[in-house]
């Protein structure tokens, strides 16, 4: 396993472009948890889901474009876990299901996702603390998404790498690098947006954006 992924790394190298952050401000110091946050995570059970928060709702939408906080851990450790078992309910539930969950989504401001690993065997929901994309590939693939707080809104994105390096933290407080590729990539790329603040159509406005920028350029040559 430790080959493959030199060998993967040493090819992925030949494309992949560095970038430490490509949105400005993200946290990188933890910020322990405040009063509020943890009621609001122990208001029910570990495998209680909890309300998903919605861009359609005006407060709800102000908590979606505010960046998140690291966890401070070993110190979070516990109430992260419970917080990650909560959102594990969450989006395991009919009434929410989804491939991925950031925390914010469930109203806490911190770096926390749940993701699907589609690219691991039985394709398991793991969660990732502190999580951070240090490196994305030049390669480029289109996906069609969704997110659990835009309601019935679905489009393609064709500006997501294909292949990323992902770090995050444990909850004994060590870190960890992977190389993340494919479609599972693209939901790493969507959830760890939502901790900036960052949605979806976002990546579709941009893409707009850019096409008319392009135009307006052919038209003046």
């Amino acid at each position: 396993m430790k080959y493959r992924l030199y060998v993967l790394m040493s090819v992925l190298s030949l494309f992949i472009w560095n970038c430490t952050s490509l949105y400005k401000g993200v946290s990188t110091n933890g910020i322990a948890l405040t009063e509020t946050q943890i009621n609001h995570i122990y208001n029910g059970k570990d495998d209680e889901s909890m309300r998903i928060w919605l861009i359609t709702n005006y407060e709800d939408s102000i908590l979606l474009r505010t960046k998140s906080t690291d966890f401070e851990f070993p110190k979070d450790a516990k109430q992260a876990e419970f917080l990650a078992d909560r959102m594990l309910a969450t989006v395991t539930d009919s009434a929410s299901l989804g491939v991925g969950i950031a925390a914010p989504q469930v109203g806490v401001l911190k770096n926390l996702i749940l993701v699907q690993r589609f690219d691991l065997p039985e394709e398991p929901i793991m969660a990732y603390y502190n999580p951070k994309i240090t490196s994305y590939s030049k390669l480029k693939q289109p996906c069609l998404e969704g997110c659990l707080s835009i309601p019935n809104k679905m489009d393609t994105t064709r500006n997501r790498a294909y292949a990323i390096l992902l770090e995050y933290d444990m909850l004994d407080g060590t870190h960890e690098k992977e190389l993340v590729e494919d479609f599972t990539a693209v939901i790493f790329q969507h959830e760890i947006d939502h901790l900036n603040g960052i949605l979806f159509l976002d990546h579709l406005d941009q893409e707009i954006k850019d096409a008319e920028d392009s135009l307006k350029l052919k038209r003046h040559r």
